[in-house]
């Protein structure tokens, strides 16, 4: 739901600054009353809720009570397994890729989403805070605040302050520890997981950064597998295209970076081969102990309870057998197509999967099956009772090398349906009238690592009778300087034109220094940016600053700023001001670039000008000072071109690309500061 601000009401872009700030919302309570509620509901989610209206809430609220769109079926379902005893106990993992946890968080998910006002949202949240599992408790409100028409306007905290556990070195969170039962303030230094003698570690920075972290389980948590339209009030545009973009996106960043640090490409990982990399993860459950490592060098082996390495090889070879074929089998027998520009959305569902699949029974779940089959290879057979792996929750499944091995082979299964399509033809491609005469960049493109502090505060056990004292972490990130990209457009004909303006970079050698032919580059291009311009006629001058890009989101605002920010509205009477963080959906803003090396790294930028008019699906795009690319969950996504155009299909001559004047490319370098 939070994208509808973004996207189904792009169109009324210049009233853009006033949708956020309504005293009154959906539900009767202010914007300042539903975010503190949210942040106090979240607060110490491991302890008792220290607010005292919504500790009373928990003890008197009665769910069968409330108001709600569905004549109180969830309501009650979900109140006959808690007085039943089925549910998960507290202080115990969670995950989503367990059949029954995730059906025990939806069950409180539908609850709050069929709440229809906030005294029956806030009521519910209160009261199965205390008794339910605490990762079922923060999956749902989660979703619920992501999804709920009730909730447009709330920012949720950063995960990595309310379980602050899936995203900290283990080392911190003992220090963590130590520093509460001593009372002594602290701020702990967390290191990246492995050493020096591991060549991984050298882009652990990458897949262990937390804001990339909140990146993932954000995009799972708007794009949800279990998501179905017959229970909830819309479809979900472009669902599979998108999880194949986000991922996709993901798999070539990393490449970029491992470039950046002297290391090939990743591989593909295989059914049938040997997972070269183990891993230590040095993190740990807040209950349930650590999370289990993988040595080196071992064979996949059946994983009790979820599958076969053969069934595996299967469902690849069911899917590849329909890429071959160009169409997917329905459960019906119905032959659905997937050779045209539709057909990667068909994938994506088929390949997750998700409740879209056309067929799941026959293709199965690759992606998911997959997450839990490597999550599993420490302990297979489950000898060991030990807990999930990292592969298996959103939040974690990054810090392995092995997740990118994981996605690189589903990506080039993706390839090969896009290479099977037919190549865009310079008809296709050309924009009448339109030529980019240059492109150039405002300064030196840097990166530097900067340290990040964030609260370890809701990691440690404590109680209302001992006062908190300040415990924080610190972790290195990389972040790069704020650049503007200059673009000198033409406009040749007799009248204004809507233009989408895209851009993309890829590094231009591989580590052996040979040039990537562009046919490969296109693959593996970074998509930077994404906007639309209204071109008047005769020359156009576009600046976009690095700030503004479509692929990027700011930090959240910490948890104890959210908390001051709503009290302080509350106390006042005055608006609550963070329309700026209503989507979080995207990279961290510091990640728009590569690494690069500190001599330079040499990278390919290509800007493609086209038709605004045929793009766009929704009026006013051009008005608009937000698009968010990763899709529209509640609406119509605004770009009607697949994710990636023009560079989505193969290129057999790339003259036929960069023969056309609406395309422009060059190069330019990326230089890594150290020590900054």
């Amino acid at each position: 739901m939070k994208l509808l601000v973004l996207c189904a009401l792009v169109a009324a872009a210049a009233a853009w600054p006033n949708f956020g700030m309504m005293a009154d919302s959906p539900g009767g309570a202010s914007d300042a009353q539903k975010q503190h509620d949210v942040n106090n509901i979240l607060w110490k989610i491991y302890g008792e809720i220290r607010d005292p209206h919504l500790k009373e809430l928990s003890q008197t609220f009665d769910p069968l009570s409330g108001h709600y769109d569905d004549g109180g079926v969830s309501a009650r379902r979900l109140m006959k397994e808690l007085n039943d005893e089925r549910l998960l106990e507290q202080k115990h993992w969670f995950s989503l890729f367990n059949t029954r946890q995730r059906q025990e968080a939806l069950m409180l998910y539908d609850v709050l989403e069929h709440s229809t006002d906030w005294d029956t949202f806030a009521g519910n949240a209160a009261f199965f805070r205390v008794r339910m599992n605490e990762g079922e408790f923060v999956y749902a409100i989660y979703a619920a605040v992501v999804h709920s028409h009730l909730t447009e306007h709330v920012v949720l905290p950063p995960l990595y302050e309310v379980t602050p556990h899936l995203f900290t070195n283990s080392g911190a969170i003992q220090a963590a520890y130590k520093a509460k039962m001593t009372q002594t303030a602290v701020t702990i230094k967390s290191q990246f997981t492995g050493s020096k003698s591991n060549p991984e570690q050298r882009v652990a920075y990458f897949g262990e950064d937390i804001g990339m972290n909140t990146h993932h389980v954000t995009w799972h948590l708007e794009f949800p597998f279990w998501w179905d339209d017959a229970h909830e009030d819309h479809h979900i545009d472009r669902k599979g295209e998108s999880f194949f973009w986000v991922h996709h996106q993901l798999t070539v960043r990393f490449d970029a970076e491992r470039l950046s640090n002297y290391l090939d490409p990743v591989d593909e990982l295989h059914w049938d081969d040997v997972i070269y990399e183990g891993f230590a993860p040095h993190t740990m459950y807040k209950y349930g102990g650590y999370f289990p490592s993988r040595p080196d060098n071992v064979n996949f082996e059946d994983v009790d309870g979820v599958a076969r390495v053969r069934d595996m090889l299967i469902l690849e070879s069911r899917i590849r057998d329909a890429i071959a074929h160009g169409y997917f089998t329905g459960r019906d027998g119905s032959v659905i197509s997937i050779r045209d520009a539709h057909g990667i959305d068909i994938l994506g569902d088929v390949i997750e999967s998700s409740t879209y699949s056309p067929n799941p029974e026959y293709y199965g779940s690759l992606h998911n099956t997959a997450h839990v089959m490597l999550g599993r290879q420490g302990d297979p057979h489950g000898k060991f009772a030990l807990p999930p792996g990292v592969l298996e929750h959103f939040e974690t499944a990054t810090r392995d090398p092995a997740f990118f091995r994981l996605h690189k082979y589903m990506d080039n299964i993706f390839r090969e349906h896009k290479d099977s399509l037919t190549p865009y033809t310079k008809e296709d491609l050309e924009f009448s009238g339109v030529s980019v005469e240059g492109i150039t960049f405002s300064n030196r493109l840097e990166t530097h690592f900067e340290e990040f502090e964030y609260s370890l505060v809701n990691a440690v056990d404590d109680t209302t009778e001992v006062a908190d004292v300040p415990i924080s972490a610190k972790v290195d990130r990389l972040t790069h300087n704020d650049f503007t990209l200059k673009i000198d457009i033409t406009n040749n004909n007799d009248h204004d034109v809507l233009a989408t303006v895209r851009i993309f970079a890829w590094p231009k050698y591989d580590n052996n220094h040979v040039e990537f032919s562009f046919n490969e580059g296109r693959w593996n291009a970074i998509e930077m940016d994404k906007f639309w311009v209204k071109l008047g006629g005769g020359s156009n001058h576009i600046t976009r600053s690095s700030k503004l890009s479509a692929v990027t989101v700011p930090d959240v605002p910490s948890f104890h700023s959210l908390i001051e920010k709503a009290e302080e509205a509350l106390a006042s009477g005055s608006e609550l001001h963070l329309e700026e963080y209503h989507s979080s959906l995207g990279l961290p803003n510091r990640f728009l670039l590569p690494k690069g090396k500190t001599e330079g790294m040499d990278f390919h930028v290509v800007v493609f000008v086209s038709d605004g008019a045929k793009d766009g699906a929704v009026a006013g795009l051009h008005e608009s000072t937000t698009f968010n690319h990763y899709g529209c969950e509640d609406g119509k996504y605004p770009d009607k071109q697949p994710h990636g155009y023009p560079l989505d299909r193969r290129v057999d001559d790339e003259r036929i690309i960069s023969g056309v004047s609406n395309f422009f490319s060059t190069d330019v370098k990326v230089f890594h500061i150290e020590g900054q």
